[in-house]
């Protein structure tokens, strides 16, 4: 398989290379196992959501509205730290919330 970067693109691609002391192929096939992983948990959350949907395990407007604003509170709570391929790994909880 080819893929085709920007030039701009490759050259960060480059840098962080460098940085990293990874090879650029390594880079991409990190970034490739994380999209894959990303998207295969994305799916799943959606269809089960539109299984419960279809089960008509709903909730009112206003009961989502406090529910999302609750977690907005609670993420902003939370201390900042450096970001790790642990927090995306699929089976850990700081999948998009």
């Amino acid at each position: 398989m080819e893929v085709l970067l920007t030039p701009e693109k490759e050259a960060r691609l480059n840098q962080l290379a460098a940085r990293s002391g990874k090879s650029t192929a390594e880079l991409v096939e990190e970034a490739v196992d994380r999209l894959l992983d990303y998207e295969t948990w994305l799916i799943q959350e959606i269809e089960k959501g539109l299984a419960q949907a279809a089960r008509g395990e709903l909730i009112e407007h206003e009961e989502a509205v406090v529910r999302v604003e609750k977690r907005l509170r609670e993420k902003e709570n939370q201390p900042r730290s450096t970001f790790s391929n642990a927090d995306i790994s699929p089976g850990r909880a700081r999948t998009p919330e």
